[in-house]
């Protein structure tokens, strides 16, 4: 089994690139579907605002596409005519100002797109030309363990910094996923089936976790950071599909097993009490029988929570019970989340806090 204990998180791979970036290359080797294109580039880009982001998507191109030849006529201490190369626009390098430059599936580049590319990467050139001062280059591919073909001769190998990004866990998605709009079924069963964010590494033998990606065996859709996000998207459109429909979108999205479980969630999520009877009587809205819907009315309203009916959420919140609060309460007030701001300055907030220390305490704990 992979020795794991130096693998990082996306942000640890974001503060290397922004620390080392402009001098030396990191190559981040990921899981697939685990947000070390999509991810990264959203932290790079919040990082520096004042960068433009460039990414060079290695699968679809060779030598030809990094240059093309333009021709010169001879001057008059010239004694011909000659052709210089021009970057591809899709290296940035003509844009004058500093970029962030991520050749991404660079393990799956082709041999002369690898060696035509090494001095961008090593030396911060094009065609002789620098990039701007201040600009940032890196990497993603795949492990290397996933078997779809990733790979860098060893003196190229010798001019970059590779790490592996580790694979979000569940609280770190579900994060995530309440800052970005993620259905809150998918919330809610990710908690409840935290093994679908799992790595193959960490399971034995492959029968042991059918929801994920595994080399050791053929499956055709799977649980991945991305395609959860997938199957989100698709079920926020769940009104306008036929059944059929749905779970056959599920299926192909995230696997037999994963859309089946998801489902049940889902069928319990679409008879939860309505937003609007919580906003309009919070004292006699239903409150759920079982312990997974509480957790998804939870999961809806912090996903969904806006200023003009915060109060009436934490009267219908009481009737929750205290683990239900701690569990609103917890993520409410953790950095990074994007309603944290104004809900801890909300004056129910403070009455919340008043009459639940005990609560408040035992979040701190978590």
């Amino acid at each position: 089994m992979q020795n794991t204990i130096y693998d990082l998180s996306m942000n640890e791979c974001c503060d290397l690139i922004e620390h080392v970036g402009a001098t030396r290359t990191v190559e981040v080797c990921g899981a697939l579907g685990s947000g070390k294109t999509q991810g990264i580039r959203a932290e790079m880009q919040r990082r520096f605002p004042d960068h433009i982001y460039i990414e060079f998507d290695c699968t679809n191109k060779d030598i030809q596409d990094l240059s093309v030849p333009k021709f010169m006529k001879a001057l008059e201490d010239h004694i011909s005519d000659y052709v210089e190369f021009v970057p591809n626009a899709e290296l940035g390098v003509h844009l004058g100002k500093p970029i962030i430059l991520n050749f991404d599936e660079m393990g799956k580049g082709s041999p002369t797109l690898k060696k035509g590319t090494r001095r961008v990467y090593h030396e911060r050139a094009v065609n002789g030309l620098n990039l701007p001062e201040g600009s940032i280059v890196y990497m993603t591919s795949n492990l290397g363990s996933e078997g779809l073909g990733d790979g860098m001769p060893a003196h190229q190998r010798n001019t970059i910094i590779r790490v592996r990004m580790r694979k979000p866990n569940a609280e770190e998605w579900i994060d995530w996923g309440m800052n970005n709009d993620i259905d809150p079924a998918v919330l809610g069963w990710v908690r409840e089936f935290p093994q679908v964010l799992q790595s193959y590494e960490d399971v034995d033998d492959p029968s042991d976790n059918e929801y994920i990606h595994d080399p050791r065996v053929q499956r055709d859709g799977v649980c991945t950071a991305r395609t959860l996000h997938m199957v989100s998207d698709t079920l926020k459109v769940r009104d306008r599909l036929t059944s059929t429909t749905l779970t056959a979108a599920m299926i192909g999205t995230i696997g037999m097993r994963g859309a089946l479980d998801l489902q049940a969630f889902v069928a319990m999520a679409d008879q939860l009490p309505t937003l609007q009877s919580i906003k309009d009587d919070p004292k006699n809205a239903r409150v759920p029988d079982s312990a997974s819907a509480v957790c998804l009315v939870v999961y809806r309203a912090l996903s969904m929570i806006e200023r003009d009916w915060f109060g009436a959420w934490c009267k219908y919140m009481e009737r929750l019970g205290a683990e239900a609060q701690a569990l609103f309460i917890m993520n409410a007030t953790k950095t990074g989340y994007k309603n944290q701001a104004w809900i801890m300055n909300q004056p129910q907030f403070g009455q919340w806090c008043l009459s639940h220390g005990h609560l408040v305490r035992r979040t701190d704990d978590v």
